[in-house]
């Protein structure tokens, strides 16, 4: 993937990781950056940036998507690479309302079969195309404290692992990124020894130097945090062993949200 010259989306571009991530594009080269978020002053603010043009969009309504898609293909021409990055967070277990459970289906699993419907078959038309979907480690692993986060985290990485077995053979590439605790909105407040951030907490600029040199590689599963291949090995090596160690984890924890 060369990003000079590209046309690029980036959904949860506000801020955080997506901020980041239309900021180095921009550096590298691309022709334009879509920032897309449902927080209209934010992707405003970050379009003018980095001389992008600013969408206002929620993942979660596929009408939503689609209209990024034509008025982006319309206005500046075929998109190079779809960016979806918008997620959500919420602690909790399976105690969490139906509404939120609905919530963060509707952000982190919806919003990438959402993008992936409204893009793919101008991408297939064309013979080629790269989707970057932003996962987490939790999607790879689990998430202490979080039932809804772990379960729609997982399910994303599964539609992108869906993706690429499919349209690999067709020109789509398909990337994944599953970082561990980024410094963003979704991690403000969090302890240093909280789960997420047993490996350090990541600036979103480190997170997005990651990405470059995934997309130059080509890679599916792009791991801003090395360790987590680590834990992945072991998760696979011993699976009992692994969720042994998991609850060893989780007990030597002292901040963790209540289940509910």
């Amino acid at each position: 993937m060369r990003l000079k010259d590209s046309i690029v989306v980036v959904t949860g571009g506000a801020s955080g990781i997506g901020r980041a991530l239309a900021s180095r594009f921009t550096t590298e080269g691309a022709r334009c950056v879509v920032v897309v978020d449902v927080d209209e002053a934010g992707a405003r603010a970050v379009a003018d940036d980095v001389g992008g043009m600013a969408m206002v969009a929620d993942v979660s309504r596929g009408a939503d998507v689609a209209r990024v898609v034509e008025a982006t293909e319309t206005d500046l021409g075929p998109i190079d690479l779809f960016c979806s990055n918008a997620g959500v967070f919420l602690p909790g277990g399976a105690g969490v309302s139906d509404d939120q459970w609905d919530q963060l289906w509707g952000v982190n699993v919806m919003g990438h079969v959402h993008a992936a419907r409204a893009v793919l078959p101008r991408m297939l038309q064309r013979g080629r195309g790269y989707l970057l979907q932003t996962a987490s480690a939790a999607g790879l692993l689990n998430q202490i404290g979080s039932a809804p986060y772990a379960v729609t985290k997982h399910a994303a990485v599964g539609f992108a692992e869906w993706l690429s077995i499919t349209y690999g053979d067709q020109g789509i590439t398909v990337s994944v990124l599953c970082p561990q605790a980024v410094r963003t909105r979704m991690t403000d407040g969090l302890a240093v020894g909280s789960a997420a951030a047993v490996d350090g907490i990541l600036e979103p600029g480190a997170v997005a130097d990651a990405v470059v040199a995934g997309l130059d590689e080509e890679r599916f599963l792009i791991l801003p945090h090395p360790e987590v291949l680590d834990y992945m090995r072991r998760k696979t090596a011993d699976y009992d062993r692994w969720l042994r160690g998991m609850r060893t984890l989780r007990a030597r924890l002292s901040d963790l949200p209540e289940a509910g």
